[in-house]
């Protein structure tokens, strides 16, 4: 039957069974919004024109003709449209006209299982701001299947139009978790952030934290030394350059951690970067100042509390301290352990402890495998360090010098 002969709807099912295909694919109105549509090789479906709620019409597909019969298909485009009527977007519900897993529950999924597996703190809070604030924004409203390729780099766009370059690249690797984790749960079939590095705009160089180099530091001890800063402000500064260490674990640094006697500061993976546990190793320097600070804060948790109900002092305390002594712009605390990795390996340490000092991760196999620590030979070193910080600050001789180079460890 050609559809031109049709006199009546709805369309009784031997009129559907013998509706001719054409040329082209077309759809014939059989009421109350609900369609058969026939394609050119004479296969046939239901379809269902509705209006969603933000105003704009468009199809849903019910089922394929005769599996479902024109009754059946009318009572199925009922449901639907009384659904439509209360305001339901049926173009988030799948077959079954169940709802579809809305992408902001995947992917707050996701981040409850990273919580469970126990990552880091850190980066726990990293993830979280970035569902909060780049990724579930723009996806709140839409089902994990309804995710395009586009919404994924519109994303990614975004962060590096900001210039926050690492966070890109980290949500490039989370947002391509997160639909992984869909496809293995039967959420979704498709993994829409999959190609994202392909688009990913080249980084700039990076800009390495502002730090002193060797003819730089006479100088600059001999203002430290005469600073007016707060005595726990200048010990805060002195362990940030005499251990080499992250000033955010300087600030967090606790008195259970340390062991003056033993001169060795141990701290937990917990607060780490890597998340591994890290020994540091305290010059006879650092100890006496600490013995000193041991009688101011002692019987607080941490070695440099902080004023006004805070626990310890603030980011840019030590940086500030820094400025103090006219080296804004030149040094800042992140910069120190710059100083110390060129100093020492321009002197002839090996890159393996001084990268063991700094906590630093080997890529490859040599970074996974070695695990030695080696506490002992860290020891000599910043206490070589300590010594001739101590030798350039008092004005090093060409024989001191020779007797310096003599120390070092090969």
């Amino acid at each position: 039957m050609k559809r031109n002969q049709i006199k009546r709807r709805p369309l009784a099912d031997t009129v559907l069974n013998s509706l001719e295909p054409e040329s082209i694919e077309y759809r014939e109105l059989d009421g109350d919004g609900l369609y058969i549509r026939v394609k050119p090789n004479g296969t046939k479906s239901w379809n269902l024109r509705y209006k969603r709620p933000n105003g704009n019409w468009s199809w849903k597909g019910i089922g394929r003709f005769p599996q479902m019969s024109g009754k059946a298909a009318r009572k199925e485009a009922a449901r639907l449209n009384a659904m439509a009527a209360d305001g339901i977007d049926l173009s988030k519900l799948d077959e079954s006209g169940k709802s579809k897993p809305r992408f902001s529950d995947v992917a707050w999924d996701w981040y409850r299982r990273k919580e469970a597996d126990g990552v880091s703190t850190k980066t726990l809070r990293m993830m979280k701001d970035a569902l909060d604030k780049d990724i579930i924004p723009p996806l709140k409203r839409k089902a994990a299947d309804q995710v395009t390729r586009a919404d994924c780099t519109m994303i990614q766009e975004k962060i590096e139009n900001r210039g926050a370059w690492h966070i890109a690249k980290k949500v490039r690797i989370w947002l391509n978790q997160i639909f992984s984790q869909a496809i293995a749960q039967g959420k979704c079939d498709l993994n829409p952030a999959s190609e994202l590095r392909h688009v990913a705009a080249k980084a700039p160089p990076t800009k390495h934290h502002p730090h002193l180099l060797e003819p730089d530091l006479p100088d600059f001890l001999q203002s430290l030394e005469n600073s007016n800063s707060l005595y726990t402000t200048r010990v805060a500064v002195q362990m940030v350059l005499l251990t080499a260490s992250r000033p955010g674990m300087v600030r967090l640094a606790e008195w259970s951690e340390l062991d003056l006697d033993e001169a060795l500061w141990s701290i937990s993976g917990l607060k780490m970067k890597k998340s591994r546990d890290h020994l540091v190793p305290l010059p006879d320097q650092l100890v006496r100042m600490l013995k000193c600070l041991k009688e101011i804060t002692g019987t607080k948790r941490y070695l440099f509390p902080g004023v006004r109900g805070n626990q310890v002092i603030s980011h840019g305390t030590i940086n500030a301290a820094i400025a103090l002594i006219g080296y804004k712009g030149k040094l800042v605390g992140h910069g120190s352990r710059h100083t110390a990795s060129t100093l020492l390996n321009e002197h002839g340490w090996r890159e393996a402890y001084v990268d063991m000092q700094l906590s630093h991760v080997r890529q490859g196999a040599s970074g996974v495998y070695n695990k030695a620590k080696y506490l002992q030979q860290r020891r000599l070193m910043m206490q070589w360090y300590a010594d001739y910080l101590d030798a350039l600050q008092n004005g090093i001789t060409e024989e001191q010098q020779q007797s310096f180079a003599q120390l070092v460890l090969q």
